[in-house]
């Protein structure tokens, strides 16, 4: 979003002395609005976020951490306090009215979080890992005392290793979290320390599910399953947590309805390269997904002879003999680790539209527009941490009934069952990294020049987009990488364009959404953001496809369900009545609908889900309760996007 219009019309709000509750806030109160959603409100320690949070690495066996926690806020120089402030609920950040904690956080500040558990007696002699979805934004952990290891980032999941730390009965967690937020140059997306327009209440500490599971020392770290429809197989690469032998292999099992169809076993760290016949693929209309087993298992070392006789072959052999003599090789034993994922036959490319001459995205080789919104992901009781996933998923129902395909993650991630919602309900997802930066690296639409960022700061914010490309391209529902929003905090794209490509050269890549076009050779798209009453149109490209970023923008405030009763809102424009708001996306909609058959547009995305705090762009309040529009009027006006042009 410009913010160049947002400088102008941002204003400073006072917090307000209130609480759900009725009793009178801390005194270092963040306001958070009394505005709940219906899922919030039957939110308990009992029943928050209780689903198993990572579906592309599912285990049987895991304890959720969930709950009631004690914690405290002191100065981040202080060692531990001897006495807590309270509890909170895990996983709310504490901000949020949600964690019952509702405390700004500031960067000379250290959240402490403590808790006790015990490890179940059925995983003894066992390695016990404590996981993290997501903590925002530096985390030291503690176990018994000890430090067990240390995390910066603000959106990607890790783990330790606690087993050394363990004693028998109850063990002592303690998580220390510091969050620079907006005084810091860190990614981190939308949010502020003074929150008003378009910048929203800044989120701290711990805000993704903490959870523990056993796991034998080498075991499964991560399965990566890339499609691949014109050859009609999927590519699997399983990564082990260390060191593997000879007799360690990874057997492979895909499955459709309950039936498998492919299997093979491959040596470890290795990848393997599975046949799916007839492959059923996957789209928005038809949301197929195939399940996925990965086991570690021990085989019989099919190479004992061969390295008695000559070693100096055995260490030249090829990978294709090695490939034919595991997939042959004998088990022996049970599996010693299982995990569950699922993958989906989809292709993602840029090729020739339906306009002569200009570059369309295709979905599975056949030209398809992408209809999609701007989505923030932030809620009035949660914060970053929806309410529950069935409010999570319930954006994603809602806006598929209003005609969208797609939608664009803005500058936020989301837990990672939010991309298995989209990969079961069929939605298109553009990722973006979250944004970093101080105020001189936002830069101007006019800017000549991208921002300086110092060596170190480069080096971690390439890692965590790494991190992010890394965790989230198990998920088919995802088709575009944008590594930069309008300038804010963009340098150097062409490299990071090049870096994400080379990453995962399976998906599409924005190099710049919006403003500065400065990486045009490795960008898949063109992509401008245009708020005017009727979009503008991107120039024509001979080799990308072209994309309204954002366009839309009208906002409507609906009484009773405002973040900030009786005080000012932000928006493109604002409609004073539903059938004057309907008539302006429509006039909107009509545009993109013009771009795409006269000029080739390939995708658009209106701004946005849901109110957000100030900003009443939204098609549906901020608390989800209204709808601005009847989501089939919206599917109506939408429906001439994927009319045939011939008229069949």
């Amino acid at each position: 979003m410009r913010r160049s219009l947002l400088l102008a019309t941002c204003l400073a709000f006072a917090p307000v002395a209130a609480s759900a509750q009725g009793a009178a806030p801390p005194a270092d109160a963040v306001y958070t609005s009394d505005l709940m959603t219906r899922w919030g409100k039957e939110v308990t320690p009992a029943n928050a976020w209780r689903s198993y949070p990572r579906p592309q690495l599912k285990r049987e066996r895991w304890l959720n951490l969930n709950g009631l926690w004690d914690y405290a806020i002191a100065p981040k120089g202080d060692a531990q306090p001897a006495r807590m402030d309270g509890q909170i609920l895990v996983p709310f950040p504490v901000e949020s009215k949600l964690s019952r904690a509702q405390r700004k956080v500031t960067p000379e500040d250290r959240i402490w979080y403590r808790r006790s558990f015990t490890v179940p007696a059925g995983w003894q002699g066992e390695h016990i890992m404590l996981n993290f979805g997501a903590v925002d934004y530096e985390t030291v952990v503690r176990v018994n005392g000890p430090v067990v290891g240390a995390h910066k980032g603000g959106f990607d999941a890790f783990g330790f290793d606690i087993t050394p730390y363990l004693k028998a009965g109850a063990n002592e967690l303690v998580v220390e979290v510091t969050d620079p937020t907006s005084a810091g140059m860190q990614p981190r997306g939308k949010q502020i320390l003074d929150p008003a327009g378009i910048w929203y209440t800044a989120v701290s500490g711990i805000w993704q599910t903490v959870w523990l599971e056993p796991v034998p020392q080498l075991h499964i770290a991560e399965v990566r399953a890339t499609p691949d429809i014109d050859r009609g197989t999927v590519d699997v690469a399983v990564a082990l947590s260390g060191w593997a032998g000879d007799t360690d292999a990874v057997r492979l099992t895909a499955s459709a309805g309950g039936k498998a169809i492919a299997s093979t076993i491959v040596r470890a760290n290795r990848r393997a390269n599975l046949a799916i016949p007839n492959a059923h693929l996957w789209s928005p209309d038809d949301p197929f997904l195939y399940d996925l087993k990965a086991e570690l298992v021990t085989v019989r070392d099919p190479y004992a002879g061969e390295k008695e006789r000559d070693r100096k072959a055995y260490d030249s052999r090829f990978t294709g003999h090695e490939r034919r003599v595991y997939a042959k090789a004998e088990v022996a034993g049970a599996p010693r680790d299982t995990a569950e994922a699922y993958f989906a036959m989809r292709k993602i490319s840029v090729g020739p539209g339906r306009v002569e001459g200009q570059p369309a995205i295709l979905l599975n080789n056949e030209p398809l527009f992408q209809s999609g919104v701007l989505d923030q992901g932030w809620w009035p009781d949660g914060l970053y941490t929806p309410p529950s996933e069935e409010a999570m998923a319930s954006d994603i129902v809602f806006l598929k009934k209003a005609g969208f395909n797609m939608l664009r993650k803005h500058i936020k991630v989301e837990p990672a069952r939010y991309y298995y919602d989209a990969d079961r309900l069929g939605m298109l997802i553009w990722q973006d990294m979250p944004s970093g930066g101080g105020e001189d690296h936002y830069l101007a639409g006019t800017s000549q020049y991208q921002a300086v960022f110092p060596s170190e700061t480069m080096a971690e914010q390439q890692k965590q987009l790494a991190e992010m490309i890394g965790e989230l391209r198990a998920f088919p529902s995802i088709v575009m990488w944008v590594v930069n929003n309008e300038g804010w905090g963009q340098y150097d794209a062409a490299t990071l364009a090049r870096l994400v490509k080379g990453l995962d050269p399976s998906r599409l890549v924005d190099a710049t959404s919006g403003w500065l076009d400065v990486a045009p050779e490795a960008s898949d798209v063109l992509d401008i953001h245009t708020y005017e009453d009727v979009p503008n149109t991107p120039r024509h490209q001979s080799r990308r496809a072209i994309v309204l970023g954002e366009y839309g923008g009208v906002g409507f405030p609906v009484e009773g369900h405002i973040w900030r009763p009786g005080k000012g809102n932000w928006s493109y424009q604002v409609a004073r009545e539903p059938a004057e708001y309907l008539d302006r996306f429509r006039k909107k909609l009509e545009g993109v609908i013009r771009q795409a058959k006269e000029a080739g547009l390939s995708a658009a995305v209106y701004t946005q889900t849901s109110d957000v705090e100030d900003e009443i762009n939204g098609l549906l309040t901020y608390d989800r309760a209204v709808p601005k529009a009847p989501p089939e009027a919206l599917a109506k006006i939408a429906a001439p996007l994927w009319q045939d042009p011939s008229g069949d």
